[in-house]
């Protein structure tokens, strides 16, 4: 139980960063998706079930909290929660938050989180869906992967010491 109070908590803090502060670290209108990285981590740390569960849950606070399109964020970090579990590795999770591999696994999730929304957000947009997708997709795949680092030396540090 302490756990999971412990894990609303942090997700809690991480949504109030997403919408509060992560908006002023835009980079040509792109921002880092912080809740995309702590699915991750709980992919990583927990499993495919409670990564599904935790992106259900943490996109549906997002899209209450911030978008347009309610459930729209809930299915896309669900669907990265269900392909970042394929990662989990009781015996080496520290080992993978801590080295590249971390990073590799935020690509890979971003890349699909991102193509998923984006996709379905700009339906109806009078741009072209192929191309402002991809551009999209990629430059904030870069960012929360950028910033995802953070996290992997941290977790690095663990590891050495």
């Amino acid at each position: 139980m302490h756990r999971y109070f412990r894990s609303a908590l942090i997700v809690l803090g991480l949504l109030l960063l997403q919408t509060t502060f992560v908006p002023f670290l835009a980079i040509g209108g792109f921002v880092p998706d912080l809740l995309l990285v702590w699915v991750v981590y709980t992919a990583i740390r927990r499993g495919q079930t409670e990564a599904m569960t935790a992106g259900f849950l943490v996109g549906f606070l997002q899209d209450v909290a911030a978008t347009q399109l309610l459930g729209l964020a809930a299915l896309s970090k669900t669907v990265a929660g269900f392909l970042g579990g394929y990662f989990f590795n009781e015996n080496k999770t520290d080992q993978t938050l801590g080295t590249s591999q971390f990073l590799l696994i935020v690509v890979i999730c971003s890349l699909v989180h991102n193509v998923i929304y984006f996709v379905i957000f700009l339906q109806g947009a009078e741009v072209s869906l192929l191309w402002t997708t991809a551009q999209y997709t990629l430059a904030t795949t870069a960012y929360t992967t950028a910033l995802s680092a953070l996290p992997m030396f941290a977790f690095s540090r663990k590891i050495r010491s």
